[in-house]
């Protein structure tokens, strides 16, 4: 019950920053044809998992209760892009050269076509 209370509290957190830095971001780049705003987002969001990461490799792991909350939590409130990030970052660690390919692939694909799908019927009478 504790992890679902701090991932919620994150995942708030995280959605409110989301959307705050995207709608100043969009403004301040003044371009209604480019999603600047979740560009921006997008690479911080990266970045952050990025260094936590990083930052926890070095200097011991985090308590399970702090990860939760800043990765799926906070992290996962801001942009879950940074999960896919993440993830194919470390097959490619690992060596799992075709499993991350296909991760991006999969992911680019399959996502691509569910939004499609989902305003084709989203729009049905």
């Amino acid at each position: 019950m504790t992890n679902l209370f701090l991932a919620g509290l994150g995942g708030c957190l995280g959605a409110m920053g989301r959307y705050g830095l995207a709608t100043l971001t969009q403004r301040a780049a003044g371009s209604p044809y480019f999603p600047v705003g979740t560009l921006t987002v997008n690479v911080l969001g990266c970045f952050f998992i990025g260094f936590l990461a990083g930052f926890s490799e070095v200097r011991g792991p985090m308590t399970p209760h702090l990860r939760v909350f800043l990765l799926a939590g906070l992290l996962g409130g801001f942009t879950t892009f940074s999960a896919f990030g993440f993830e194919t970052v470390e097959l490619l660690r690992i060596g799992r050269v075709g499993a991350a390919l296909l991760n991006v692939g999969l992911q680019l694909a399959i996502g691509l076509c569910a939004v499609w799908l989902g305003l084709v019927l989203g729009r049905m009478p």
